[in-house]
């Protein structure tokens, strides 16, 4: 008696095989169909007894598994944006493609398309306040990368707190005139009203830490030029201690998109050309998903607060 299912499948082929029987005789006789023993002949002609190990009938697809057109999107998507894979999950979503976070991340790791080494990082429960737009704008300088016309250029930006909408524009220094006449040019195109912004402590903002306290009149202190135009628009300034920039940690977040996203991706013929490119990025970063709006572009969530 066979004692397995190779011993019995290999009484019935030997016989064959060594021409003692025909396939149609032993079809009248053996209690599996002429499919089956054929079968077993291909297998064992080609690899021998081992062809006849029984195999896994689990099927090789699951009828559950995304479909191919949806996965190559994915991986369109993460290679074109870098996005991470619950940006590209409410992307998707407006779209119209119903896909989980995580079986996008999955996707992303097959392809091979996530960091091997990331470090676990200590999340903090933080309690937000409900600000609305305008109530508070964080104001930071960041220097392109790469020289233009063989000349340094600098980006200022400005972001709301409420809604993540920004603007940008660049300037030839980080001067007292250029972070004045980018205020002014914040209050006029800002679709709400700035009651508050807030800085570092750069000369081009603050003269706290270049001879504000050292003035010949303690009681009289010389005011910065950010200073008076603030006072003038009825605008609250603050500035955040020195050597914190997590204090604004929102715009120097944003500095580190325009980095990834924008400035590794372009190169730039004079400065007309980076003044055209950083316009139409900023409106496209307007239009982005946002993880600290739970998925909302700033722009829709402007419109939210405002209405």
């Amino acid at each position: 008696m066979s004692q397995n299912i190779r011993e019995e499948r290999l009484r019935w082929v030997l016989p064959i095989i060594n021409r003692r029987i025909k396939i149609v005789d032993a079809v009248k006789v053996c209690p599996y169909s002429q499919r089956s023993i054929e079968r077993w002949l291909t297998a064992y002609r080609q690899h021998g007894e081992a062809g006849l190990e029984p195999k896994s009938t689990r099927p090789r697809s699951n009828p559950k598994d995304t479909p191919i057109r949806i996965k190559e999107k994915v991986i369109q998507l993460r290679k074109e944006t870098k996005l991470a894979a619950l940006k590209i999950h409410w992307k998707l979503e407006k779209e119209g493609v119903p896909i989980h976070e995580r079986t996008i991340g999955k996707i992303l790791k097959a392809g091979g398309l996530v960091r091997k080494y990331r470090i676990r990082r200590i999340r903090y429960k933080y309690i937000k306040a409900e600000l609305k737009p305008g109530e508070l704008v964080e104001i930071d300088v960041k220097w392109v990368p790469q020289r233009v016309a063989n000349k340094r250029y600098f980006q200022f930006t400005a972001i709301d707190c409420a809604s993540r909408w920004r603007f940008i524009r660049v300037y030839e220094g980080p001067t007292n005139l250029a972070a004045v006449s980018f205020l002014r040019e914040l209050i006029q195109i800002a679709p709400f009203k700035i009651e508050a912004v807030k800085t570092d402590n750069a000369a081009y903002f603050t003269n706290r830490s270049v001879g504000y306290l050292a003035s010949s009149d303690p009681m009289n202190p010389r005011l910065h030029l950010f200073d008076l135009l603030c006072l003038k628009e009825a605008i609250q300034h603050y500035l955040i201690d020195p050597g914190k920039p997590q204090q604004n940690g929102k715009v120097e977040r944003s500095h580190r998109t325009d980095q990834e996203m924008f400035y590794e991706r372009n190169q730039f013929k004079n400065i007309g050309d980076l003044e055209e490119k950083i316009k139409s990025w900023n409106t496209e970063y307007n239009n982005l998903e946002h993880c600290g709006l739970n998925g909302k572009t700033p722009n829709e969530m402007l419109k939210l607060l405002i209405n």
